[in-house]
Order: structure tokens, then sequence, then C-alpha cells
């Protein structure tokens, strides 16, 4: 690392001053560094070499630009960004404090009126991004900077620019755009054209785990995750903290609807939702495992085949009554095991789980229902 430093600074001789490493990201390492001309201090944020490389610099540089002009009390505005030596960098203020991943780890639930006060901040920055044209794409606690106590988001652009490049290409390098835990079932199924939809799942997904400690999806593997994204209804948060309030509960119930469509149509509704006492949203019809019968999908494999059962299936009870069978067949031919299946919302595509080989790890696949081969 020391090289990389040395590196940089005759780089950036008589602009920056890099001083030390200070955190490290799936997508940048961050460092200290000292603007020379303005003499303050900074946060200088290095794109990881293989995400550069797919990236490329007239890409990075275009993207990132769009998010040079937001301005908002929570925002972490955006100083400066370019290529010096090989390297693509941008330029943040340096915040004292601390990350809300930080806060979450230290106390694991928050006091309700902070997850709150929190999650309202930042909804009404998304907002603002959002009539700007602005998507996040990553908003997880790690993003979001607690500046005596205030939230601010870091890293808008950074996303943007790397989700430019496409979603197969980063493939290639084992990165993606989001985070596990925090991305939305259109993110976990593949698609790079998202909407502030997306940024509304992951809010919901941060609100979720400051309510309860965890997120609302958790496995052994990031495979298992998305899985889980892509086929589970997200539990309740008040059934985990009884002292969550029912119109709380709710934001965050609409919050993570699998559709795009049936989550809130903007950060500014998602704010007023939370300010709304009587707010409410539809039940979740009961099941064992809190999954809704009426959309929930079985399907089955053998002998290395995926077989697609359409039609009803109950998941966790019920009597058989309940269950009708449709049509069956493979759609599939991967050999070994293909766990946690799920239809896309618009029926053409089913995501699976395929199980590791001596050759590849775990990986979520998906296969058009018209055939062809499954992609990443």
């Amino acid at each position: 690392m020391s090289n990389t430093i040395e590196r940089l600074n005759a780089a950036l001789e008589g602009r920056y001053q890099v001083e030390r490493e200070i955190g490290e990201g799936g997508m940048a390492t961050v460092f200290l560094a000292r603007d020379l001309k303005h003499n303050r201090g900074v946060a200088l944020k290095l794109l990881k070499p293989e995400l550069a490389a797919v990236v490329g610099a007239e890409r990075f540089l275009a993207e990132i630009e769009t998010t040079a002009n937001l301005q908002h009390p929570h925002i972490l505005p955006l100083f400066d960004s370019g290529e010096a030596d090989g390297f693509l960098f941008y330029v943040m203020p340096f915040v004292e404090g601390e990350t809300l991943r930080d806060r979450l780890d230290r106390e694991r639930q928050l006091p309700i009126d902070d997850a709150v006060r929190i999650a309202t901040n930042v909804a009404e920055a998304l907002d603002y991004a959002h009539r700007q044209g602005v998507i996040h794409r990553d908003i997880k606690p790690a993003n979001i900077l607690l500046q005596d106590g205030k939230p601010v988001i870091s890293d808008f652009g950074i996303a943007l620019a790397v989700g430019a490049a496409g979603q197969g290409r980063l493939t290639e390098t084992g990165l993606s755009v989001g985070t596990p835990h925090y991305m939305s079932p259109e993110q976990a199924m593949g698609e790079t054209h998202v909407g502030p939809a997306t940024d509304l799942y992951a809010l919901g997904c941060v609100l979720y785990e400051m309510l309860v400690g965890t997120p609302p999806f958790t496995g052994g593997s990031a495979q298992a995750v998305l899985g889980m994204i892509i086929s589970t209804e997200a539990p309740s948060a008040r059934l985990q903290r009884k002292t969550v309030p029912a119109h709380i509960d709710a934001v965050v119930r609409k919050s993570l609807e699998k559709l795009p469509a049936d989550r809130f149509p903007g950060a500014e509704r998602f704010a007023k939702a939370m300010a709304t006492p009587g707010f409410r949203h539809a039940e979740i019809e009961e099941s064992g495992r809190g999954v809704r019968p009426r959309t929930a999908v079985a399907l089955a494999g053998a002998a290395g085949a995926l077989g697609l059962i359409i039609g009803w299936a109950l998941i966790g009870g019920g009597s058989p009554a309940q269950v009708e069978f449709g049509d069956v067949r493979k759609v599939s031919f991967d050999p070994g095991i293909e766990l946690m299946p799920a239809i896309s919302p618009d029926g053409q595509e089913v995501a699976y789980v395929a199980e590791a080989s001596a050759s590849e790890p775990s990986r979520v696949l998906v296969q058009s229902l018209s055939g062809g081969q499954p992609t990443r």
C-alpha cells in the first residue's frame, strides 16, 4: 500500500498530499489526504484496479460528473475527480464521525426515534437526487455517514459510473453494483436499468436493520441472500420488535415489495408515510414463513434439471386442497442442484442459485423460459 501512496503523491503533486489509508469498500479504497490548494482534509477514494479497467476513465469521469452539482444537507458533495498514473479517483469531504454501519455494529438496534429520523433524512436526500435524475444504486449503512448524529449519504455517482459499464462486464471481475443484503429484487435479477424504487427498497432494508438489528434477509452466502431477496417475502419488523409502531412497520413492508410498482411512488411519499401514524399497508396473508401464498411459486429439481410448476403452491403449511398444480416443464439442464428458484415479475425468466462445482462457486443464474443458456 505504501507503493500506491507514493505513486499517488507523485501523480497528484501540487494538488493533494495523500497521508494514509482509512478504509476499504467493495469498489474503492479510501485515503485521508490534504487538499493543498484549499488547505483542508479530504477523503480521496481510489477505484480498485480491476474495476477501473472495466469502467474506463472516459466513462467514469462522464458519469460521475452528473453528481457534481448535487447540493443537499444530507448528501456528501463531490469535490473533484480524475485520472492519475492509471488510477481513477474522486474526492469528497473528510467527515469526522462514524458511519451508520459503525453505529449498528456497536448498538445493533437503534432507538426507534433515531431510526425514523435517520431514514426520514435519507429519504429527503433521495427525493432531491431523484428529482435531479440521479439514482444512488448502493444505499447501505456503510454509505451513510453520521456527522454530529445527522446522516449524510456518500458515494453518489460511483455506482452510477460503475453501473454504466454493464453488469455483464462487472461479473467478469467478480463485482456488482449494490451490496447483497440491500439489493432490490430487480438488481438481484441482474437488471441494470433501475429507477428510484431500487433506492427506496434499499432504504427499507436499512430502516428494517436499524429497528430489528439485522437486514431483512440473511444467509450463509451472497447467493443465498440474493435468492431470498427474489423469492421470499420480508418479515415484519413489528413481529421482531413489538415496540415498532404499526405505521413504521407498514412503511418497511411497502418499501420491500418485490415489484417496483408496488413500492412508494417516490421518496417524498416514503418520508410522509413515516410521519403519518394512520398509514397502513395491505396485510401479508399469513403462512408458516410469512410468504403470500398467492404470489409464491414452487419449483422442483430432479437429476440436475429444474422442473417448473406453474400455478399455486403453498409454502410452510396449509391443506392440500389449497394447492393447484399446472404444467410441469424442464427449463434448466445444469448439473447439480438448483436452489431458491423464483420467477421474474414479467413471468419471462426464472432465477435460481446453482450448486457449487469443482470449478465454480455457487452462483445466481437467470434462465429465460423461452430457452437458451442461463446468464449470471
